[in-house]
């Protein structure tokens, strides 16, 4: 990869439509054998091989071994922010009665890399915003404010002061692929993610990105005023 030319080397990278299938299959952070990959991109294992080797000497994916298995996962939070705001480029909005079953629940309700993202996620981000929970910071960033301190404590258990302790930005924006409008990703959009699943508001769909919103979930997120993000 040329420095010069790093951008045109990375977009042929992505560019190519059986490595595109495969990096969307690790867009919800997992980390997946060769095997389930191919399967996503319709390749022989050996043609496989070759694009995953493609992909992570490009950067993109990073590989690690367990025993004798090879699993494979993105290389980094910036590819997956990379990969969503290429899908908003990529599509135009389709009006909602005419998406697909499938297509509706992941915009209802999705992972991003390791964050929530669908229309659930703008909405929750956007109550943050109103609520003065999160306040923009420079271009991409977000910031906890002191009431949202003591708020995500105590509505969704979030230890903020531990977020800050370690490595990863604490909160970012992100731009939603359907949505258009950004949510709130780093460290806090993956411990929502987290407490999200954990106190069962939702519940992953198999071998989708999808997730889907229990009923318990449902009776949770009406009463902090988010109803109109459940339709």
């Amino acid at each position: 990869m040329t420095f010069r030319y790093a951008l045109a080397d990375v977009a042929a990278l992505v560019g190519e439509p059986t490595r595109a299938a495969m990096l969307i299959a690790l867009l919800d952070g997992r980390a997946l054998p060769a095997g389930e990959l191919a399967a996503e991109a319709s390749l022989s294992a050996s043609a496989t091989s070759l694009h995953l080797a493609k992909l992570t000497r490009g950067g993109l994916v990073a590989v690690h071994q367990e025993g004798r298995h090879r699993y494979y996962r993105l290389a980094s939070e910036d590819v997956a922010h990379a990969l969503e705001a290429l899908g908003v480029i990529a599509t135009a909005p389709p009006p909602a009665r005419s998406l697909s079953p499938e297509r509706s629940a992941l915009r209802g309700a999705r992972t991003c890399y390791d964050h929530l993202a669908g229309v659930l996620a703008v909405a929750l981000t956007q109550k943050m915003e109103r609520e003065k929970v999160l306040r923009t910071t420079g271009k991409r960033g977000y910031e906890v404010t002191p009431l949202g301190v003591g708020w995500l404590g105590d509505v969704m258990r979030i230890d903020v002061a531990g977020l800050a302790h370690g490595r990863r930005l604490v909160a970012r924006r992100c731009l939603d692929w359907t949505e258009r409008r950004p949510h709130v990703a780093g460290a806090l959009g993956a411990a929502i993610l987290d407490r999200v699943l954990a106190m069962r508001w939702a519940t992953r769909v198999k071998d989708s990105r999808a997730l889907r919103v229990t009923p318990r979930g449902r009776e949770a997120l009406s009463g902090l005023g988010l109803r109109d993000a459940l339709a």
